[in-house]
């Protein structure tokens, strides 16, 4: 089973998610009911709700990027290491996922600001099970992983 903490650390989350930790905890539950792969397993991320400023400091620091962005992934593995570990470990800690409140497409739409929320997440845990988008056909094995897990979710 998957289990995600969330830390909020911009005000601006609240106006759209009243809980983030109740939001997350009830996708999850409805990802890990339909996703029997992990069923045996406990494997935890923490997503960090932030702003532009703070993701635009963690962009420079880890990616040498001066500029704010949507999402960032900090796996603790490389996918060859994480699979070894999923075959022998029954709890692993994936990594971190950063998401910017900025960045998200709404309008002003809630149930839009939750779908592009909920892509922006999957996304990031697509990439803490060690998947790229560097190349074209990885970028395309990517969404299609997040499409599936995304369908999870409806």
């Amino acid at each position: 089973m998957i289990i995600i903490n969330v830390i909020t650390n911009n005000i601006k989350w609240k106006n759209f998610l009243k809980n983030p930790n109740i939001y997350i905890e009830k996708k999850i539950k409805e990802l890990n009911k339909k996703n029997k792969t992990f069923k045996d397993k406990k494997i935890f991320c923490t997503l960090l709700l932030s702003g532009n400023n703070q993701i635009k400091k963690l962009n420079k620091k880890f990616r040498n990027k001066n500029a704010s962005t949507d999402v960032l992934s900090f796996p603790f593995y490389s996918k060859k290491i994480l699979m070894n570990k999923l075959n022998r470990e029954k709890e692993i800690y994936l990594g971190d996922i950063i998401i910017n409140f900025n960045k998200i497409n709404y309008g002003s739409n809630i149930k839009k600001f939750k779908f592009e929320f909920d892509k922006l997440w999957i996304h990031g845990l697509v990439h803490l099970f060690g998947h790229d988008h560097k190349r074209d056909r990885d970028f395309f094995k990517m969404q299609k992983i997040e499409k599936k897990l995304l369908s999870y979710l409806l």
